[in-house]
């Protein structure tokens, strides 16, 4: 009886990792990544009709995160609104000089 469940035992410790050993599948991902989240966010400032905002996120979007799968789109999307808004970052560093 003993053998058996140390056998049992044994040979599940023996099996777990090729049971769990799997690379994720990021179209099951649960969160988003940042690129992800700042195309969402000017989309919706689009829907919402703030133009100066969702200029501002697009450029913020393609200034900290080229490799993103949403850069091109962004870069597309600022050239039909006219084009990027002054730099986030001098905006940042103004209004913390105030």
């Amino acid at each position: 009886m003993v053998r058996a469940v140390a056998f049992s035992l044994a040979l599940s410790f023996g099996i777990a990792p090729f049971q769990c050993a799997h690379k994720p599948d990021p179209n099951m991902r649960r969160e988003d990544t940042a690129g992800d989240a700042l195309w969402a966010l000017a989309e919706n400032f689009g829907a919402r009709h703030n133009e100066q905002a969702q200029r501002e996120t697009l450029a913020y979007l393609v200034e900290k995160y080229p490799s993103s799968r949403y850069t091109a789109a962004a870069k597309e999307e600022l050239a039909r609104l006219g084009g990027a808004p002054t730099s986030t970052s001098s905006s940042a560093s103004d209004a913390s000089a105030r």
